[in-house]
């Protein structure tokens, strides 16, 4: 980064050709780079909101609101306040007790007179 700034003050002082154009094959080697960075950066942030508006039972195209700006903003309140059409997982009966039930034994010996 030190380097394109001293490439870019020296354009300044002595405007040439061959500076200009090193500065031009920086600047057109650096678009890609960045334009990778932000996509990356996008498929990190729509995936999750995807899942999660399928999952609350909405359309996963409003996904694409974090692309507008304060549009996440929107997105995150939506999914806060709105009613979530998923049906509720059945529960499943819990254990009763502890310990399982004793095994039958046999019954107590008669008292001996």
């Amino acid at each position: 980064m030190n380097f394109l700034a001293m490439i870019l003050q020296d354009s300044l002082q002595n405007p040439s050709d061959a500076v200009q154009q090193s500065v031009q094959h920086a600047m057109m080697m650096m678009i890609p780079i960045f334009m990778v960075i932000g996509i990356i950066c996008l498929a990190v942030i729509l995936i999750p909101f995807w899942f999660i508006c399928k999952k609350a039972g909405m359309s996963p195209w409003l996904t694409l609101l974090n692309i507008i700006p304060l549009g996440n903003l929107v997105l995150i309140y939506v999914l806060a306040f709105a009613e979530w059409k998923v049906v509720p997982v059945a529960q499943l009966a819990p254990y009763p007790g502890g310990y399982p039930p004793l095994p039958p034994q046999n019954p107590p010996a008669p008292p001996v007179a």
